[in-house]
């Protein structure tokens, strides 16, 4: 008996502070790529043993309707971002990359979409209004005493939710609404950090920093106006009019930065910025058979795969066809993520799929290359397990992405502009299995990568649960959040330096000159 109450004792001893841990999250997510890898980070918190609630529309597409790790609720809405809307970008910017000159296509992304973003920011807001107008979907919000709010500000409105509910934040981030997040919250010199759509590296000459200047410039105002636009009327009507959504945007506790310096460049940053780039990647599980089976057929040659992400399910016909003829020229196999018709030209080397689990074929040993669009969750698991890409980058963040890959070596680039002409497609599988270097690098990389004290995934798991426990992270916030920019920057100390200095200067002009008028007056009466 007392062995059986000893044993009791020491079970309710183990189970207790476990309880005492778990956490009750709130998560308003983002779809697509985004949505991918949110679900790795929420199912690693269910398995730790917290309760995590997402608010979905019910006009997503990704994250589904059931799940066993988390509760869902899905909010109606008339109006919201959704596949049909993506798709129709996605095929509007494969055309014009297509056939639109660099300067033309540098002042369409920069300017001539931005009634596109509107658009989408707009749906997003018609979400996050549908969540705060439904009274009593706010109540048990409320009532359920959640202890953070788990949002990816690539979209805005989770910040506002996480305010109206008095609740901490974490972001899972690299984008804040239309820039790199980074720029909103850390010192950001742009003389050696490159601004998304550049084009440019850390190592820039004089005139690539005056296009970085004149990006960052576009980049700003595009912000401005789409946060004046869209997030400033929401902070109005349910925050208040005298609260600053810029400031609510750059309030969160913990920012998760899905990027770490291995793949970024060196840059300065903050105390409550926490780098899980690659949180994602882990080691390769077995293949399906049929994938297994068709891998091991590749014999001493190995196996190339390809995927352009989430959104490019289909390309046109032609280069389409263009792919496919290449692939068919090769000795390697080939599987091809895509959902479009048949190539005419597809080989019998090449295994089309819908569907294919990309981290495990890249963790494969006969992998020789990756052929992918550049998405930040392609790109951080070709560097975990080491597999050289040749990249066809189709719009946003994924030629920098690329580029970065690139300018170490381990990747070769091609433009959706430049990809059917002279066999460039080919003449860069060739020169990436061909030269050895590109693998060597790309191992260097996963070797840096992999060399950390504690996986990505469990520091920011680390990071969340400390949010939890204590109830934010106030003391790693900087005050620069709360000042305006001319504060900031010290314009208003230097303006006061500046007239205090001419003040000075003024005054001792004055009392030379009264002293030189009466030494000559003095003078004058003694002649």
């Amino acid at each position: 008996m007392r062995l059986i109450f000893c044993c009791s004792a020491l079970l309710l001893l183990i189970l207790i502070p476990r309880a005492c841990q778990c956490g009750n999250i709130l998560v308003l997510p983002v779809e697509g790529s985004h949505w991918i890898n949110m679900d790795i980070l929420l199912q690693a918190l269910h398995s730790r043993g917290h309760s995590i609630t997402i608010l979905r529309s019910s006009k997503s597409w990704y994250i589904k309707e059931n799940s066993p790790y988390y509760k869902i609720i899905t909010v109606p809405v008339e109006k919201s971002l959704d596949k049909t809307f993506i798709s129709r970008i996605v095929s509007h910017l494969i055309e014009f990359e297509r056939g639109a000159q660099p300067l033309v296509q540098f002042f369409h992304m920069t300017v001539g979409i931005f009634s596109v973003f509107v658009e989408a920011h707009k749906g997003v807001a018609g979400h996050v209004t549908a969540i705060l107008d439904n009274k009593e979907l706010m109540r048990n919000l409320m009532d359920s005493k959640f202890d953070l709010l788990l949002t990816d500000p690539c979209w805005g409105g989770g910040d506002i939710l996480a305010k109206y509910l008095n609740l901490p934040v974490v972001y899972n981030v690299r984008w804040l609404i239309a820039e790199e997040a980074h720029l909103a919250i850390a010192p950001s010199p742009i003389s050696y950090i490159p601004i998304t759509g550049s084009g440019n590296t850390d190592k820039m000459s004089f005139f690539q920093r005056v296009k970085n200047m004149v990006l960052h410039l576009i980049t700003q105002t595009q912000n401005h106006l789409l946060i004046k636009e869209v997030y400033q009327k929401l902070c109005d009507k349910y925050l208040g009019p005298d609260v600053d959504y810029k400031q609510v945007m750059t309030d969160a506790d913990i920012w998760l930065m899905r990027v770490d310096f291995v793949f970024d460049y060196p840059r300065p940053t903050m105390p409550n910025i926490v780098y899980m780039g690659g949180f994602q990647c882990k080691p390769a599980k077995p293949l399906p058979q049929h994938l297994e089976d068709f891998v091991q057929s590749s014999g001493e040659h190995g196996v190339i795969i390809m995927s352009l992400g989430t959104f490019v399910n289909e390309l046109p016909a032609d280069l389409a066809n263009e792919i496919a003829a290449a692939f068919a020229k090769l000795p390697q196999k080939v599987i091809w993520k895509y959902a479009g018709d048949r190539p005419a030209t597809l080989g019998n080397n090449t295994l089309m799929v819908d569907w294919m689990p990309q981290n495990d074929l890249l963790g494969h040993p006969k992998i020789k290359l990756f052929v992918a669009h550049g998405g930040t969750n392609g790109v951080q698991e070709a560097i975990y397990h080491g597999v050289p890409v040749v990249g066809i980058p189709v719009f946003f963040d994924q030629y920098d992405n690329l580029l970065r890959l690139k300018d170490r070596g381990g990747a070769e680039i091609l433009t959706l502009a430049t990809l059917d002409k002279d066999d460039n497609f080919l003449k860069a599988i060739q020169e990436v299995l061909n030269e050895p270097s590109y693998r060597m690098n790309m191992q260097r990389l996963s070797r840096l990568h992999r060399d950390q004290p504690i996986t990505p995934l469990e520091r920011a798991l680390f990071w969340i649960e400390f949010v939890m426990r204590h109830k934010g992270a106030a003391h790693l916030k900087a005050e620069s959040i709360r000042m305006p920019w001319y504060s900031y920057y010290s314009v208003d100390v230097a303006l006061f330096l500046g007239g205090a200095m001419l003040l000075i200067l003024l005054t001792v002009f004055i009392f030379i000159r009264c002293l030189f008028t009466a030494m000559c007056k003095r003078k004058v009466k003694h002649d």
